[in-house]
């Protein structure tokens, strides 16, 4: 992590909703999500979320060695958003604890606020995290 990651970081981001990200498609093999409304999926909001953040901090780790993963989430979904409508979302990087950052969080469709909260996230090694996912892979075939 550079000298340069510190409270106080923002970031702002655009984007236009598409269909392939309303609730139908968040699972397409499920039925059930399958027959319900075209509108922006929340899990598709927290991965929205969650690019906003990494977009404010990559300046300041050592992009691609480091990264983050995304640890606590603590938005509500408020309003519904069709495509079409443009998000836009602002994060703020609100303290840094060792590796742990702490975000808060805020999204509007240009009609509603979408969400408003916060969200935690840890910086990696990514080559470390690697070994460690690969380890535990190894673990589950070898008692499989």
């Amino acid at each position: 992590m550079k000298s340069t990651l510190r409270a106080g970081i923002s970031h702002r981001m655009t984007y236009t909703v598409p269909p392939d990200k309303t609730v139908p498609h968040l699972y397409p093999e499920s039925e059930s999500f399958r027959s319900m409304p075209e509108v922006l999926a929340t899990g598709f909001m927290v991965g929205l979320m969650e690019w906003a953040c990494i977009e404010a901090i990559k300046p300041h780790i050592d992009w691609p060695r480091e990264q983050s993963l995304g640890t606590v989430v603590e938005f509500p979904h408020l309003a519904a958003t069709p495509p079409g409508l443009t998000i836009t979302v602002d994060v703020r990087l609100d303290a840094v604890v060792g590796r742990r950052l702490y975000f808060s969080v805020r999204a509007h469709d240009g009609i509603d606020t979408i969400t408003e909260g916060r969200h935690e996230r840890v910086v990696i090694v990514r080559a470390r995290f690697d070994s460690k996912v690969e380890a535990k892979s190894a673990q589950t075939r070898g008692g499989l």
